[in-house]
């Protein structure tokens, strides 16, 4: 798939070195973008990311640090900006369940952990990136969300969950504030998608019973999860589409 206006483009994929989000820089780089690929602790598979983003067509650098600090995300701002001279697409995807725990034993520790990681680095990462879009003349801000922000997560998930409602819902507000600065503001909600986070803090028996309700009876793919944040990211393809939220979940949802 070729997107033209996409190509010489450049965009900031927070989480970019392995999941979703290193799906979306991979897909970023084969359009010929300029993409920054964040990551905290992998570096190494940053590393490999960015190589692919580059082997595909784009150019690729990689950013590090903990996006739970407001400095870290203004400065993954500044730094993208510094390497490519231009920022036209931020996807927010950093985000983890962190740990799964009934709120009964959820300590204020794991509270400020999730909210900061899933919430507030949206937030910052986004404000930082508004006066560069809109000096360069517009952009797209697409945060990645969950299924967790409409049925509440699963079990031992219900901050996750309310950390990503605030996702969903800084979304519609902020595409209502920055639309006339040409910043168009949307959310990519992906159901049950086998990432390594997943296999890591998701147990099979929860897993299996997510396909048993999903009509298309099984987990989704990073890949299935590309073409979403390729159509938003893309202004001759929603160059009017602003303000919504996106489900790939298999039809386990439906609006």
């Amino acid at each position: 798939m070729n997107i033209p206006d996409l190509s010489g483009k450049a965009a900031l994929v927070t989480g970019s070195s392995t999941g979703i989000g290193a799906a979306v820089a991979r897909a970023f780089g084969a359009q010929g973008m300029m993409v920054a690929v964040h990551c905290n602790a992998s570096r190494a598979e940053a590393d490999a990311v960015a190589a692919d983003v580059a082997a595909a067509g784009g150019r690729a650098i990689v950013l590090q640090g903990d996006v739970r600090t407001v400095e870290v995300c203004n400065s993954l701002v500044r730094d993208t900006l510094a390497a490519f001279g231009r920022l036209d697409v931020l996807v927010n995807n950093a985000g983890s369940v962190v740990a799964r725990r009934p709120i009964r034993e959820a300590d204020d520790a794991l509270y400020d952990e999730v909210l900061d990681l899933n919430a507030r680095s949206v937030f910052a990462c986004a404000r930082a990136a508004l006066p560069v879009m809109e000096a360069g003349g517009g952009g797209a801000i697409i945060s990645t969300t969950s299924l967790a922000a409409r049925n509440g997560g699963g079990g031992g998930s219900v901050l996750y969950a309310a950390a990503k409602g605030f996702v969903s819902s800084f979304t519609r507000g902020l595409a209502k504030e920055v639309a006339r600065h040409r910043i168009r503001v949307n959310a990519v909600a992906p159901g049950v998608i086998m990432t390594p986070l997943q296999e890591r803090l998701t147990p099979p028996n929860q897993i299996e019973a997510a396909v048993r309700m999903t009509p298309m009876r099984r987990v989704g793919t990073t890949e299935e999860c590309v073409g979403a944040y390729l159509y938003l990211a893309s202004e001759s393809l929603s160059g009017f589409v602003t303000g919504q939220v996106i489900e790939v979940n298999g039809g386990i949802l439906m609006p």
